[in-house]
């Protein structure tokens, strides 16, 4: 299967918390990056989620958020990656940025390129990817 989610976080399920609606699904990579997702009761069922499961955690790149420098600030966001900037791609109006995290995972945001430079954003520079624990989509392995 192929899809368009610039950034695909494969790991196994570590932690999974029920709720009446919606769970919050806890996913860990092989070098140890985690990330939360929020879906629905359906879901967990439907895609037989539990604790040990491989999943894939999927998240669009424009739905990643970039803070320069590594804390300081508090968010309601549930992840909050820190990591280093890799890359960075200009366009004509955006930018995609990978942030290398600490366990290996490179994650992609598009945002502006005023939003870049306001930022000051280049390699080497350290910086946090911000993903809403709801902007995160699971898929699994038939």
């Amino acid at each position: 299967m192929k899809i368009s989610a610039r950034n695909a976080f494969a790991g196994r399920i570590t932690a999974l918390v029920d709720g009446q609606v919606n769970a919050e699904v806890e996913v860990t990579t092989p070098g140890g990056d985690r990330i939360v997702a929020i879906v629905t009761e359906g879901s967990v069922q439907a895609l037989g989620l539990v604790v040990g499961k491989p999943v894939i955690a999927y998240v669009k790149a424009p739905w990643v958020m970039v803070l320069a420098g590594t804390g300081g600030v508090k968010f309601s966001a549930r992840n909050q990656l820190a990591g280093t900037v890799e890359s960075l791609q200009k366009g004509a109006v955006n930018s995609d940025i990978g942030i290398r995290l600490a366990g290996g995972v490179l994650v992609h945001a598009v945002i502006t390129n005023e939003a870049v430079l306001e930022l000051g954003l280049q390699p080497g520079v350290p910086a946090c990817a911000l993903i809403k624990a709801s902007h995160v989509v699971l898929g699994v392995t038939a």
